[in-house]
């Protein structure tokens, strides 16, 4: 670790004037996007919506993810290695959306370079490259956005204000749950030109392996490259709970799942998840994969009330004064409710161009991602050893 901040200093110094340099009221922010998939695209398309930033250069292993891309960008130069966009001493920030094995890595080498970095969710794909990346940040002193972006939308501040109030009471159970339907895909839609992939680009540092058309077009649910739904999913809902209480590292955590549903992945497809958090907290995460009703959310029960808090909006009860033994008391009208409105991810993106003219943190710091990650990795790590692990693990 030693050796890692020496090197991180150096570099450090070596870019002190990019640190410096505070840009002006007229500048635009040069921005160059690695990873233009589908949810590169979509960051792309906010960007484009922001008058401050202009994206001038693209990069993907896959040509036909290039193609596409450029035609929400104009005077853009595209690469397939990302280290040949590093090199661009006219880039001030970069949007990461890779694969998850590729986040840490490209992430310390963009801080080497002095880039200011969006940096998609789960920012870590393994629990021992957290020190690395926040000796990175630390030593390089650029600005970090992750892409739990729910913290930089208005309504959830306003029920975080609601939850530390006490107007909840007592909070011991926060359930969080997500849910989407990939069952109804039929794998061999999936459709991969092989010629025009860099697949040893794609692996990466990850152990080399055949080419393999579907562990590239659904990454996600194969370990080496994502997740599944604890990385993908959990990182949002419980980010939102340890936000809200305060609380960032669980104690143990506990995890059952299965592939019922769709057998060629290899991360499980049904979930049911527990954090148990220092001082009386239960977190519990519900997933499954075969269905999208109630899509993703967090459920805060207090002695008081309870709070039901998505991006649409959030709903506020009040515990009744009469003891319900049959039936849900969210059957009467709820004390409070609050829609969402416009385009949410956008303040985000908004907040991380603004972090960069100013150098103040952003509203999803480096800590905080660093956090959610964790949780997923926990959780990945109870479910495949068959075991309870330590927060501390």
């Amino acid at each position: 670790m030693q050796s890692d901040r020496r090197q991180f200093m150096k570099a450090a110094a070596a870019t002190a004037l990019s640190t410096s340099r505070i840009l002006g009221a007229n500048d635009r922010i040069r921005v160059g996007v690695i990873g233009t998939g589908g949810r590169g695209q979509l960051l792309m398309g906010l960007f484009n919506k922001c008058p401050e930033a202009e994206i001038v250069a693209l990069c993907d292993v896959y040509e036909p993810r290039l193609t596409q891309a450029k035609k929400l960008a104009t005077a853009t130069r595209e690469y397939g290695d990302y280290r040949k966009v590093l090199e661009q001493k006219d880039i001030d920030a970069l949007v990461i959306a890779t694969p998850n094995h590729l986040h840490t890595p490209i992430a310390i080498d963009a801080l080497t370079a002095g880039k200011d970095l969006y940096l998609e969710k789960p920012i870590t794909h393994a629990l021992e490259e957290a020190q690395r990346l926040t000796a990175a940040v630390e030593a390089s002193k650029r600005v970090v956005q992750t892409g739990t972006q729910n913290r930089s939308m208005p309504h959830f501040l306003q029920a975080r204000d609601l939850i530390v109030s006490g107007a909840l009471g007592k909070i011991s159970f926060v359930s969080t749950f997500f849910y989407q339907n990939y069952a109804r895909t039929n794998p061999s839609r999936y459709t991969v030109e092989e010629s025009k992939l860099d697949w040893k680009g794609f692996l990466g540092p990850a152990p080399a392996q055949p080419y393999d058309r579907l562990r590239y077009a659904q990454w996600r649910w194969f370990w080496v490259f994502g997740g599944g739904v604890h990385s993908d999913l959990l990182p949002h809902v419980v980010d939102v709970a340890q936000w809200f209480l305060g609380k960032d590292l669980p104690g143990t955590v506990s995890a059952n799942g299965s592939n019922s549903l769709i057998s060629y992945w290899q991360t499980p497809d049904t979930v049911s998840t527990c954090l148990d958090y220092p001082g009386g907290l239960i977190v519990t995460f519900n997933a499954m994969m075969g269905g999208s009703l109630e899509g993703g959310g967090t459920l805060f029960r207090g002695t008081k009330g309870m709070l039901r808090i998505a991006r649409a909006g959030f709903t506020l009860w009040d515990e009744p004064d009469a003891f319900l033994s049959e039936g849900p008391a969210t059957a009467r009208p709820p004390k409070m409710e609050v829609k969402s409105e416009g385009d949410q991810t956008l303040l985000h993106v908004q907040n991380f161009l603004e972090c960069v003219r100013s150098r103040k943190t952003p509203n999803a710091y480096l800590a905080a991602g660093i956090a959610a990650a964790r949780a997923g990795h926990l959780a990945n790590m109870a479910f495949r050893q068959h075991r309870i692990v330590s927060g501390m693990a």
